[in-house]
């Protein structure tokens, strides 16, 4: 690769679709450009339509993301005016076509303490990927463009704070390489995996070596008896007005249980209810939204909402009637949205979307690397003061966690200990 060199662009390019003032090019040595980044905010951000670019753009890229797609931008710069869009062009024969995009909200960091302002990604709640989405072919020099845009946009934070960042061997190394030859730190916190899906086998084989045989049978069981209340089926619903009406009845159940009751609900945040009833939406519009659900009589039981970008689908959110939490109606759909998406050849894998593989998602054998990274494009002095005190932070929360649960765990079983020194027959041993 010949070497890179990041100017400004003081007037409005013409080879890219309404790029505005301020625009950033990646050029190579002989003064051809490449790479031109639009830092895309505000009433420009919410008026120019990626989405004819965005589809192209899936296509060739490495790490399809949904949460990057112009359906979240479009629901999210509702709701929040400080939005920040990283648009990237490239030249082509039929005209420039988006080489990456790279969505932002401003703020303080997730989890922290800290007073400071940073680009943050995911850019809304309740989204669980933070990786551009780049064309395959560009990526590293795309990614550097990226990088350098910020770093010379004046208004911008220089810090750039990545939860759950794909973090798969050539994304991870690429990650490292590119800030590193500009100059720029990078900070990794923590790293992890999660569930995902990517089998070619068919459904039977696939549970098959997932689940052990008592497993199994404790499923059919369980389908059996829920089966025996009344009329049980599967739909999975992708016409639009089917899954908009779906996620009411989605939002309206999740509300009815735990994460009603603590205040996690989407409903529980209007902000969070207007941006995920709009981002459905027009993802269902087209072709990238849909609802598993689980019905007893109509009635639903068990609910997922899968949202897809290109060949990857993203099994976002899920909510079940507690009503009937002994029958693990969770675990029922996932069995049949598993064997649907392994039968669907547009699909090539499926993230989980779970923090981590403890869940019942744990159920699927693949595993996705991510980690939660900032990356610092100012003053090296000031990024290494921050990730010093966050990571400080983050040692006393993992701290008092352990000791909040070792603790709830004694708890736990001295209160078992003192109800089994109650019963009759332990007064009676007492008292021999």
């Amino acid at each position: 690769m010949t070497a890179q060199l990041f100017v400004l662009d003081a007037a409005r390019p013409t080879d890219t679709p309404k790029v505005g003032q301020g625009a950033a090019r990646s050029i190579d040595a002989k003064g051809s450009a490449l790479i031109t980044v639009d830092i895309l905010r505000g009433e420009r951000l919410r008026q120019l339509d990626l989405q004819p670019y965005w589809q192209d753009l899936v296509r060739r890229a490495e790490t399809p993301n949904v949460f990057m797609s112009p359906a979240v931008i479009a629901a999210a710069a509702a709701v929040d005016p400080d939005l920040v869009a990283l648009a990237a062009w490239q030249p082509a024969a039929g005209g420039p076509r988006l080489a990456g995009l790279w969505v932002f909200s401003i703020g303080r960091p997730n989890r922290s303490p800290l007073p400071i302002r940073v680009l943050r990604a995911p850019p809304i709640d309740h989204a669980y990927l933070s990786s551009p989405v780049i064309d395959r072919d560009v990526a590293e020099i795309t990614f550097g463009a990226m990088l350098d845009a910020v770093a010379n946009a004046p208004d911008l934070p220089k810090i750039v704070a990545l939860d759950a960042l794909s973090a798969e061997p050539a994304a991870r190394d690429a990650l490292m390489r590119v800030p590193a030859a500009r100059g720029y730190a990078v900070h990794t916190f923590t790293s992890g995996e999660r569930p995902m899906l990517a089998s070619g086998l068919d459904a039977k084989s696939y549970f098959e070596a997932a689940l052990s045989a008592s497993s199994r049978k404790k499923l059919r069981q369980y389908r059996r008896r829920l089966g025996e209340k009344g009329r049980l089926e599967t739909r999975h619903l992708t016409a639009p007005e089917s899954v908009c009406a779906a996620f009411e009845q989605f939002l309206a159940l999740e509300a009815q249980g735990w994460k009603g009751r603590a205040g996690t609900a989407l409903v529980s945040s209007a902000n969070d209810a207007a941006v995920a009833r709009t981002m459905v939406a027009a993802l269902a519009r087209e072709g990238a939204a849909s609802i598993f659900a689980l019905e007893l009589d109509g009635r639903p039981v068990s609910m997922q909402v899968v949202l897809r970008a290109g060949s990857i689908a993203f099994t976002w959110k899920t909510t079940y009637d507690e009503a009937f939490g002994d029958f693990s109606p969770g675990m029922l759909l996932l069995e049949d949205y598993t064997a649907a998406l392994l039968e669907d050849r547009q699909v090539g894998a499926v993230d989980s979307c779970a923090f981590d593989a403890n869940s019942y998602m744990g159920t699927w054998m693949e595993r996705r690397h991510v980690a939660n990274v900032w990356i610092g494009v100012g003053p090296n002095s000031q990024f290494r003061l921050a990730t010093q005190l966050q990571s400080a932070f983050l040692r006393v929360r993992a701290t008092a966690k352990t000791l909040y649960l070792r603790a709830r765990k004694g708890a736990k079983s001295l209160n078992t200990r003192i109800r089994l020194n109650n019963t009759p027959a332990a007064r009676e041993s007492s008292n021999a």
